[in-house]
Parts: structure tokens; C-alpha cells; sequence
């Protein structure tokens, strides 16, 4: 079969009411999850994915894909009516989307975001139709050495990236994830490290629970000691915008789609950076630099469209190199291998109907948050007003069965109490959780990579530099180091020499 005939299969299924049903309940799941502050796009698919498990791989896939365009689409939300951005990815939203919504223009803010989403989204899911085959064909020549460099440069982009004010937190976090990926068995003679003689630690710490502890008790903690009540802005007046901005404002969405995209491909950068990059290329070319802060269109649209268009160009690098591009990507490819898909080089040749049906789920996913953003904006609303003492104590019970539902063993219910403490403590002090859930699922590549490495070339490091792939990204993952170390060794020596 031809990538067109995968591609119309794909679509035919997707339309069937099994498949429609799936898309609906779980993005408008996403949507609510989204709106809701605190709880992130992550979180909702490490919960969505222990929910999952007795689904065919097909239905499941979809249901998660849904929820992740759905969660960071449902963000905008409350980063409209209440200046709280209700996922990271939504933090740039605030910026414009709550200054039209206090000069009593809600409605149009929300609907300007809707349709920025909606863009992002389909013109991601174009490049991602688009991108994945030829990117699968040329990764067919990585091997250990070049996916040891990637899984390394994904590391230190991300602390970087993430971490815009003190990189070295974001790397610091990134290193404690790979520490913690190390524990247990490793992948060549399967030999026990930092078990410290606990058998359940033999097996290594499993991502899910440490995930829904990073990102899912971490805020139930956190919202516990903030007990501060946003006031709601009413959503009055017409949500979608007329075809004379549409007009107007094309360009802004066509570069902010095409940015978030590219953002979305680098490993560990994720939706929040495509949407400031995305924000900040849209402010560069505007006619209306004055307004941007103030309640400008073009700032709204370009960091809706850039987050959403993230989303298709994080799950690139998964599909067809088994790297995940952001944290909520991360989730997802733990849950397409739990259901038997073998994400990496192989895949358009294993199982294109894969990558067509995630095509196709996104595009519907798309299509649902429009319907979404038109009808049901101002009933959704009133989810922003469940009280937190109702709904953290549902979110806990969740995050529980969830951790102990993946393999039935008390001993992850205590992982992901530890990672959600732990990470409590980090975010306190500033250090991002996305380099260390990168870091934790990028250790076991760069672990296995570097060994099977060494053994292949006896022992020698050349092959690491020497190799045109494995050279380039060696050369770019010391620039980004470099970039960083060089002006923190130049104000440390300026400090001495005072």
C-alpha cells in the first residue's frame, strides 16, 4: 500500500463512531484538565494512560492524543478569564488574551484563541504528514552513536531552554533524571545498579509513577499552600472572529505554526517554548509592537498557534526516532509502547498505519476543540468554579490508583509520593521539572547507546566524534554547553577579581 492509501484508511476509521466518540469525550477531558490551573497536560495523559490498559492500541492512542491536544488547547481558558495559565504552554497567553478579556472582550479573546488552536494545530499535523516518512527514512542510518549524541543534546537543550533564567538549574534537573534512569538492571548484561539489595528497585523506577508524582501531586501540594481566589471575567459578546481578521492576521498564525512546529521537533523544548518563540517572532514583525501586552490580537493568535502547533512537532521525533520532543510527549510514547507499538527508524515500515492514524486523530482532535471553543465556552466556564477542596482530593485518588494500577505494586504508589515531595522542593527553588522527566526518560537511550557503543568499536571513543551525524551533534551539543558556561565563567572571574 502507497503513504496516500495508509493515509485515507486512516481517516475512514477515524470516522467511524467508535472512533468519533473516543475523539470527543477525550478532548473535551483534555479541554477541562487544561482549564483547569495546576493541573498539566502531562499529568492528564499519565492519568488518561493507567485508564487505558485494557484498550486496543488503535482506540487508546487516539483517546490519548485526544486528551493532549484537548489539555493544551483548554489552557487558554483560564489564562483568559482568570490570568492564570491553566498548563505552561498557556503562560504566554496571559500576556494578551486577560487584557482583552478586562477591556470586556472575553468572548473575542476566547474565540481568537479557538481558532489560533485549531490552525496551529492543522498546520503541525500537515508537517507531521509531511516530515515523518522522510525523517523515518534518514534515521534508518543512526545507530548507537548518534542516538547516545541525541539523547544527550535533548538533555542539555531542554535545561537550557526551560530554564531561560539560570540554565544550570535546568541541567542540574536534567542530570537528576538521568541518575534516576540508571537505577536498576542495565539494558547489556543486565547487571543490578543502585538497588542497594531492594528487589523492587532491581527493576528500575517506572516512568508513569514518576510522572504522575512530578507533575500530578506536585501540584496537588502546591495548590494546597496557595489559597488565593481568582476572580472570573465574564465571557460575553461573539466568540469567533470575522473574516476580516482571519484575513488580517493569516500571516501571524502561517509563521507561528511553522515556528511552534520546529520548536515542537527539538527534543525537550516543548509547547511553552514554541509559544514565546512563536510570541516573540509575531511581536518582530507586527505593525502593532504597542499593543502587544496591552490586549493585541497578534500576540494572542501567535502564542495559541504556536503552542498548539507544538503539539503534532513533538510526536515527530517520537514516532520515528523514539525521542520524545516535550514532557507530555514523553507520557505518550511510555504509553504507545505499553501498547505495542515500537516507535523508532522501523516505524514506516513496521506500522505506517500508525503514524497515519495519529495523523488523523489530531486532525479530529482539532475539529473537536472548534466545536468546542463555540459551543460550550461559556458552559465550561462554570468548571472554573469547582471549589479546590472538591476537586484535589479526586485528583489524589486518581494520581494513587493510577501509580498502582500500571503493574499492581504498592512500591510505585511510593514512587510517585517521593517524586511528587521531591519535586515539590525543586519547583520551590526554581529548578523545572521537564529536564528531569527528560532526563529520566532520555538515561535509558543515552545508557544503552553509550555501551552498545563502546562494544561495537572496542572500547574506542572515535566513532562518538568521527561520524559526520554523530560529529554534528556533538559539535551542537558543546555549543549549547558552551553558550551557557562561557558568560557564567566571565561573571565569576569579574566577582573574583572585585
Amino acid at each position: 500500500m502507497t503513504n496516500l492509501s495508509y493515509l485515507a484508511d486512516a481517516f475512514l476509521s477515524a470516522l467511524s463512531l467508535q472512533y468519533i466518540f473516543i475523539t470527543l469525550w477525550a478532548t473535551l477531558l483534555g479541554v477541562v484538565i487544561g482549564m483547569m490551573p495546576g493541573l498539566t497536560a502531562t499529568m492528564g495523559l499519565a492519568l488518561l494512560t493507567t485508564l487505558t490498559f485494557q484498550m486496543e492500541s488503535g482506540p487508546a492512542i487516539t483517546a490519548l492524543l485526544g486528551m493532549y491536544v484537548g489539555s493544551i488547547y483548554g489552557g487558554s481558558r483560564s489564562a483568559i478569564i482568570l490570568n492564570m495559565p491553566g498548563t505552561p504552554a498557556s503562560a504566554a497567553t496571559t500576556l494578551d488574551g486577560h487584557p482583552l478579556a478586562r477591556q470586556s472582550r472575553a468572548s473575542e479573546a476566547l474565540g481568537l484563541a479557538t481558532i489560533g488552536s485549531m490552525v496551529g494545530t492543522l498546520l503541525g499535523v500537515l508537517l507531521l504528514a509531511m516530515t515523518a516518512p522522510v525523517l523515518a527514512s534518514y534515521a534508518l542510518k543512526f545507530g548507537s552513536y548518534e542516538y547516545f549524541w541525541l539523547a544527550l543534546f535533548g538533555v542539555v537543550i531542554s535545561g537550557r531552554l526551560t530554564a531561560a533564567t539560570d540554565p544550570l538549574k535546568g541541567w542540574i534537573a536534567g542530570c537528576l533524571g538521568l541518575i534516576v534512569a540508571m537505577i536498576g538492571q542495565e539494558q547489556v548484561f543486565a547487571y543490578a545498579r543502585y538497588s542497594f539489595g531492594v528487589r523492587d528497585l532491581t527493576g528500575g523506577i517506572s516512568l508513569i509513577p514518576a510522572m504522575v508524582g512530578a507533575f500530578g501531586f506536585v501540584e496537588i501540594l502546591s495548590n494546597i499552600s496557595n489559597r488565593a481566589t481568582p476572580e472570573l471575567s465574564e465571557a460575553k459578546g461573539r466568540v469567533l472572529p470575522g473574516l476580516k481578521d482571519m484575513k488580517r492576521y493569516s500571516p501571524t498564525m502561517a509563521r507561528s505554526g511553522i515556528a511552534g512546529t520546529l520548536m515542537g521537533l527539538i527534543p525537550g523544548v516543548g509547547e511553552d517554548i514554541g509559544a514565546w518563540v512563536s510570541y516573540a517572532i509575531a511581536k518582530r514583525f507586527s505593525r502593532e509592537k504597542h499593543l502587544f501586552g496591552k490586549g493585541s490580537k497578534d500576540g494572542l493568535l501567535a502564542a495559541e498557534t504556536g503552542n498548539s502547533a507544538a503539539v503534532p512537532g513533538a510526536i515527530i521525533p517520537v514516532l520515528t526516532l523514539g525521542i520524545p520532543g516535550s514532557a507530555p510527549s514523553a507520557v505518550l510514547l511510555a504509553a504507545i509502547i505499553i501498547h505495542g507499538v515500537r516507535p523508532g527508524p522501523l516505524i514506516m515500515i513496521q506500522s505506517p498505519d500508525v503514524v497515519y492514524g495519529v495523523v488523523a486523530a489530531i486532525v479530529f482532535s482539532a475539529l473537536a476543540i472548534t466545536l468546542y471553543g463555540v459551543l460550550l465556552t461559556k458552559p465550561l466556564l462554570l468548571v472554573l468554579r469547582i471549589p479546590r477542596e472538591r476537586l484535589l482530593p479526586a485528583i489524589f485518588v486518581l494520581c494513587v490508583v493510577g501509580s498502582f494500577a500500571i503493574a499492581a505494586r504498592p512500591f510505585d504508589v511510593w514512587v510517585m509520593l517521593v517524586f511528587g515531595v521531591v519535586g515539590l522542593v525543586l519547583k520551590q527553588m526554581d529548578y523545572p521539572m521537564a529536564p528531569l522527566v527528560l532526563g529520566l526518560v532520555l538515561g535509558d537511550i543515552l545508557d544503552k547507546s553509550l555501551r552498545r557503543g563502546l562494544i561495537l568499536s572496542e572500547g574506542s571513543l572515535e566513532p562518538f566524534f568521527l561520524r559526520p551525524v554523530s560529529g554534528a551533534l556533538a559539535i551542537a551539543t558543546l555549543v549549547v554547553l558552551l553558550a551557557m558556561l562561557v558568560p557564567l565563567a566571565v561573571r565569576i572571574w569579574r566577582k573574583i577579581g572585585r
